[in-house]
């Protein structure tokens, strides 16, 4: 019967038309999938010096990180985490870019639990604190490096770490429980930078670090 209406309707000059769904972007995810989307990293022209180092599409530098460390750690020689660390059981995207001499490096990192977003806000919450907290405790593995809290709030962090050798560090943090992520940005100078920092005001880097975030985990901030 089918075919026979088909017949008299092509017969007729009536096209048959087929709906075609519209392809989901590629881009984004659920909240509780099990990969890093490519629109989770902060835009390049929010990223401190832009105006200098036309930074990338971190995405496209991106590799998985399989030791996510937060870069500070390695400044401030933290103590290797507890083998029950959450962040060995995270799905997590490391981008950096490397610079001469006396110019400014780069590391982003994006770090998502799979899974129930309740139970992933809470490891990301966890990991979250226990950063600040190494982050305040610098000194006491590294005596020489003098860390700064520029902001301190429950979800996002900014500070400045130098050291004696003048080498400095900008480090910001966002953890983002309605998605079960954190995201990292650093930049920092091993020895006194030609370029100087150009002052940026905390909020607006660490906004630029948040907002992706809604895009890529599809619905997770309503």
């Amino acid at each position: 019967m089918r075919l026979l209406v088909a017949a008299v309707l092509a017969s007729c000059g009536v096209a048959l038309i087929t709906p075609v769904s519209a392809p989901a972007n590629p881009l984004d995810c659920p909240p509780n999938c099990d990969r890093i989307p490519r629109s989770a990293w902060i835009a390049p022209t929010s990223i401190p010096l832009y105006d200098v180092y036309r930074w990338p599409e971190l995405s496209t530098l991106s590799v998985t990180a399989v030791t996510p460390l937060f870069r500070f750690e390695e400044m401030c020689a933290t103590p290797t985490a507890a083998v029950d660390d959450p962040r060995t059981w995270a799905v997590a995207s490391r981008a950096s870019i490397t610079s001469p001499d006396r110019q400014w490096h780069l590391q982003a990192q994006v770090i998502h639990w799979r899974g129930e977003t309740w139970r992933g806000g809470e490891l990301a919450t966890a990991v979250f604190d226990e950063a600040v907290t190494a982050l305040r405790n610098c000194q006491l593995s590294a005596p020489s490096t003098s860390p700064s809290v520029t902001t301190a709030e429950p979800t996002r962090m900014a500070a400045v770490l130098s050291a004696p050798d003048r080498s400095v560090l900008h480090q910001y943090l966002v953890a983002d429980t309605r998605n079960s992520t954190i995201t990292e940005l650093a930049l920092w100078s091993t020895a006194q930078p030609s370029v100087l920092w150009r002052p940026v005001a905390d909020a607006a880097v660490l906004d630029a670090l948040a907002a992706p975030l809604c895009t890529a985990y599809i619905g997770s901030c309503r």
